[in-house]
């Protein structure tokens, strides 16, 4: 008797959990809280990309709030994740520091009823339900390559990225040693060195300069973090190297543009306020069940018109652009 009562129990909890997960995943009525946990609070890509995020909250409804760490790291996304758990978000949108090791705590954020999105970088797939994505990878990835090869022909040229665990620039990389590997074009190219410049405008000035003095034929580096090429700009140009070293990569147009139209420095890159403000649209629709990550489904993102859901969940804003002396004047940011 003891047994069946046992049993029973068990039954009746099993059940109400399954129905508190069930009524926690049903659709919301309206508009909801967004939490925007970009990689680290003082980078301005996502203090812009925010600035997107609020322009749709205006037009929606519902709420953008920001949150980040002072270090980009997983560990101190993960104290944020259960911070906007604990605020009862409707939705958390993550660019995520390690795919991996965030996703534990999102797929408890998931359980509580908290949806789960990523932009910018991708968190593992498993823990979310979108990843809005920039532009494809393969992409920017083609860009830097072939920017960095349009200014040095040939010769050595070294990487210099965010994070050894960053996801989408280690898929950046891949991609850029596959391509060499393939393709004749790059067949003068050497990659002698990737360096890392932890999210930190310091330590990618003295990544710049320890590359430049490690290999005297070095010819140009690629960046592909915000934070990074203008850093290593300014501390190449202090150290009068730049007109020898070539640089490219990702970074608010506006914040290299003097070493642009000098002929030191290419760029790729997009609308910045767009991402943000297209992540705020789709967060909204998946809240509210008009989509729910599935490929083929579609939803309108205001002035940015329709998209549709990818392979995995992915949303892309866009193609990027190089940007060179000629165009650097359309960028705002």
């Amino acid at each position: 008797m003891k047994h069946k009562s046992t049993l029973l129990s068990a039954a009746i909890t099993g059940a109400f959990i399954f129905s508190s997960a069930a009524f926690a995943a049903e659709p919301a009525k309206g508009p909801v809280t967004v939490g925007f946990l970009p990689k680290l609070d003082t980078d301005p890509y996502f203090q812009v990309a925010q600035t997107g995020a609020e322009e749709a909250q205006k037009e929606i409804g519902g709420k953008a709030i920001r949150e980040a760490p002072s270090q980009a790291t997983a560990e101190a996304q993960i104290e944020f994740i259960n911070n906007l758990v604990a605020q009862r978000v409707g939705v958390i949108a993550i660019a995520g520091n390690d795919a991996n090791a965030v996703a534990p705590a999102l797929k408890r954020a998931a359980q509580q009823g908290v949806r789960v999105i990523s932009f910018d970088s991708d968190v593992a797939p498993e823990a979310r339900s979108l990843f809005i994505n920039q532009a494809k990878g393969d992409s920017l990835a083609a860009m830097m390559l072939d920017s960095m090869h349009d200014m040095i022909g040939t010769g050595e040229f070294a990487i210099l990225s965010s994070t050894p665990t960053a996801t989408n620039q280690n898929a950046w990389i891949d991609f850029m040693k596959a391509k060499m590997a393939s393709d004749s074009k790059y067949a003068g190219m050497k990659l002698v060195q990737i360096a890392y410049g932890q999210e930190s405008e310091q330590v990618n000035q003295q990544q710049a300069l320890a590359l430049v003095e490690a290999f005297p034929n070095l010819k140009g580096i690629i960046i592909p973090a915000g934070i990074g090429l203008p850093a290593a700009a300014r501390a190449l140009e202090q150290a009068g190297r730049l007109d020898k070293i070539k640089l490219t990569g990702l970074a608010p147009a506006t914040l290299i543009k003097k070493y642009i139209a000098a002929g030191q420095c290419q760029d790729i890159w997009w609308n910045v306020k767009d991402l943000g403000y297209l992540t705020y649209f789709a967060a909204q629709a998946l809240a509210q069940g008009k989509i729910t990550g599935k490929e083929g489904e579609s939803f309108e993102a205001g002035r940015l018109g329709k998209f549709t859901v990818g392979a995995k969940g992915e949303v892309v804003l866009g193609p990027a652009i190089i940007v060179t002396p000629q165009n650097v004047g359309d960028f705002a940011f």
